[in-house]
């Protein structure tokens, strides 16, 4: 039996994104992103971004199919984000989605964008082994998880319990003056900067937080130190120094979000583990996740920075794991859930 053919909508926030997957096999990965309309208001408005998907999905979608050489009536089916994400950027993908689906006759499988960032893994360095761990780092969500199937066996084992990682980079930065999105920027000025000139708190590390959240996260005490730290600064005229600023947050974030990941393989006896999300792309956390996993006997799968940013392809990576799962087609009146959790890979 040959591989699934299937075509991916990923439309959950500021990117719309068209992928084309044969199996593992890329044929076609077009995004469109809608980041300069946001940059002035300093973060995503929903009503610009759902707009933006409205003009952009057309031109996306011609350019994919172009590029991976196929017919549409070709595909087996189309995947799309049905959620989590923004409410009004979700219900133009998913009309996309449907309307395609209906003029195809073709399935349609409203799939979660999370488990999306754990299934585009596979289609660098094909079938993950299971079982696996995963850190999902993005600008609205970092969770911890214990995967046995992709298509229906995510279980999620810590998550933040308020900023999210990348909520955090674009706080910080906008204190510090620099520009949105704060992850690549401080990445930046983190690159110049002295780690170990400020030592910032590392939330929910201290004993007494362990047992209750042992593979939680906590950003927000991380956000407040810094705008304190940097307020002390002013208070006295001094300058700020961006840089050791920026590496000393940079490596207080991918310091915990490292440890944490080693300590869920060593309690469950884990011996591959995956990153992804947005923020998965960040340097520093990928060179001291690949240290420490290494140390720890771990293989640690890493997907390209440009496959960890939002897009179509992980969709249609996905919606290839549930067609190979031989899960039920999502009906045609499905609706886009904003909040829906990551063990659900299937609506």
């Amino acid at each position: 039996m040959s591989e699934p053919l299937i075509l991916g909508i990923e439309s959950s926030c500021d990117e719309t994104g068209i992928g084309i997957v044969r199996g593992n096999d890329l044929l076609a990965n077009e995004v469109a992103s809608s980041m300069e309309q946001h940059i002035r208001f300093g973060g995503v408005v929903p009503e610009v971004a759902s707009r933006a998907h409205l003009e952009a999905v057309v031109p996306v979608l011609e350019a994919a199919v172009a590029k991976a050489d196929i017919d549409l009536s070709q595909v087996d089916g189309i995947a799309v984000t049905a959620g989590p994400g923004l409410m009004g950027a979700l219900v133009v993908g998913l009309s996309a989605a449907k309307a395609l689906a209906g003029w195809l006759n073709k399935p349609l499988y409203g799939v979660n964008h999370l488990a999306g960032h754990v299934a585009v893994d596979l289609l660098e360095h094909g079938d993950l082994p299971m079982p696996c761990g995963a850190l999902l780092v993005s600008g609205g969500h970092t969770s911890l998880l214990s995967v046995t199937s992709i298509a229906d066996g995510i279980t999620e084992v810590g998550s933040t319990i308020d900023d999210a990682a990348g909520e955090a980079y674009d706080k910080v930065a906008r204190l510090l003056g620099l520009p949105y999105p704060g992850g690549p920027v401080i990445d930046r000025a983190a690159a110049e900067g002295d780690p170990t000139a400020i030592h910032f708190p590392r939330g929910l590390t201290a004993r007494h937080d362990m047992a209750k959240h042992r593979f939680d996260y906590s950003f927000s005490g991380l956000k407040t130190s810094v705008s304190r730290w940097v307020e002390t600064e002013q208070q006295a005229g001094r300058e700020v120094p961006i840089n050791d600023v920026a590496a000393s947050f940079q490596e207080a974030v991918a310091d915990v979000l490292t440890a944490k990941a080693v300590d869920l393989c060593g309690h469950y006896g884990l011996k591959h583990f995956l990153i992804g999300g947005g923020v998965a792309a960040n340097s520093r956390l990928r060179t001291l996740l690949a240290e420490r996993m290494a140390d720890a006997g771990v293989e640690l799968r890493r997907p390209r920075p440009g496959l960890c940013t939002d897009n179509g392809a992980m969709i249609a990576a996905l919606g290839v794991q549930v067609v190979k799962a031989g899960l039920r087609p999502s009906a045609m009146d499905i609706s886009a859930d904003s909040g829906l959790p990551v063990t659900r890979v299937l609506v």
